[in-house]
C-alpha cells in the first residue's frame, strides 16, 4: 500500500469507530434540502432569515439514538428541535407565550407532520429548559436567529445557550390574541 492510498483507508477506518453512520455535530454544510411529502403534504425546504410565526410546539423523546434528518444523533436531553422547512442546522428563538419564557435552540431535524398548527417538535431538552416538558403542546413563538458563537457552541454540545430575558405579558397578551385569530 502506497502513502497516498493509505489516508483514505485510515479516514473509512476512524470513521467507522466512530459509529460512521452518524454526522458530526457541526454548523458546516447547512441543508436546505429538496421538497419532500409526508403522509400527503409538501413541504419545501428554504432559507429564511426572517421567518418569525406563531403556532404550537411540542416535544418528543422517544427516539433516542435515531439519526436525524441531517445526520446526526437524536439526544432526548439536548436542546434541539426539528422544523418542517428551515435549514438544518438552525437556531431560533422559543417563546411560550404562556410564561414569557424565552430560549434558544438549535434545530437539526424534520418534524412536526401531525397536528394543526404545530409549528416546532422540541427535544425533551428543550422542553425542560422552556419549562414546558409537563404540557403536550404549548403556544409558542418562533423566530430565526443568529446566535455569537458561544452560544452556537454550547448549542452543538446539546447545553442551553446564556439565558434570556423573559418577554413582558402586554406583548405576550398581544401575540396570544394574534395566535387566537389565526384560529389556534
Amino acid at each position: 500500500m502506497t502513502p497516498r492510498s493509505f489516508l483514505p483507508c485510515a479516514a473509512l477506518l476512524l470513521s467507522a469507530c466512530a459509529g460512521g453512520n452518524y454526522r458530526a455535530v457541526s454548523d458546516a454544510a447547512v441543508k436546505v434540502g429538496a421538497p419532500y411529502s409526508v403522509r400527503g403534504v409538501t413541504y419545501a425546504p428554504a432559507a429564511d432569515p426572517t421567518y418569525d410565526m406563531l403556532g404550537l410546539a411540542s416535544w418528543y423523546g422517544n427516539e433516542s439514538g435515531r439519526r436525524t434528518a441531517n445526520g446526526e444523533r437524536f439526544r432526548p436531553g439536548w436542546v434541539t428541535a426539528a422544523h418542517t422547512t428551515l435549514p438544518l442546522p438552525s437556531y431560533v428563538e422559543v417563546t411560550a407565550l404562556d410564561t414569557g419564557r424565552r430560549i434558544l435552540v438549535r434545530v437539526n431535524d424534520r418534524g412536526p407532520f401531525t397536528g394543526r398548527g404545530r409549528i416546532l417538535d422540541l427535544s425533551r431538552g428543550a422542553a425542560e429548559a422552556l419549562g414546558v416538558r409537563g404540557t403536550g403542546v404549548v403556544p409558542v413563538r418562533v423566530r430565526v436567529v443568529a446566535p455569537d458563537e458561544r452560544d452556537r457552541v454550547r448549542l452543538r454540545k446539546g447545553k442551553g445557550a446564556r439565558e434570556l430575558p423573559p418577554v413582558d405579558e402586554r406583548t405576550r397578551a398581544n401575540l396570544r390574541a394574534q395566535l387566537r385569530a389565526s384560529g389556534l
